[in-house]
């Protein structure tokens, strides 16, 4: 096998940590550091982001407008004026 040298900060917990596995599994340091980043790989092979989780159902559930991605800026301007008046409507009111 082709190895190579990596050198790595630890801070003081982790590096007494390692040193107590390393004595008590009978192992070396590089043995249980490269354990634990096999593992870490397979890990996160294994995770499924987000956009695969849901792309199933992207595009299944339609609202029926077709163009709601051009007209998105208008709908968020009507909805805040909506909530604009309001506000100003309670504020008149109180005063």
């Amino acid at each position: 096998m082709n190895e190579s040298i990596t050198t790595a900060r630890l801070p003081a917990d982790t590096r007494i940590k390692l040193l107590t596995l390393s004595r008590i599994k009978g192992k070396t340091k590089s043995d249980i550091i490269k354990e634990s980043l096999e593992m870490y790989y397979t890990q996160e092979e294994n995770e499924i982001d987000s956009f695969t989780i849901g792309e199933s159902y992207f595009g299944k559930y339609g609202s029926g407008e077709n163009d709601r991605a051009v007209t998105y800026r208008e709908r968020i301007k009507k909805k805040l004026s909506g909530r604009m008046a309001a506000v100003n409507k309670k504020v008149r009111g109180k005063s």
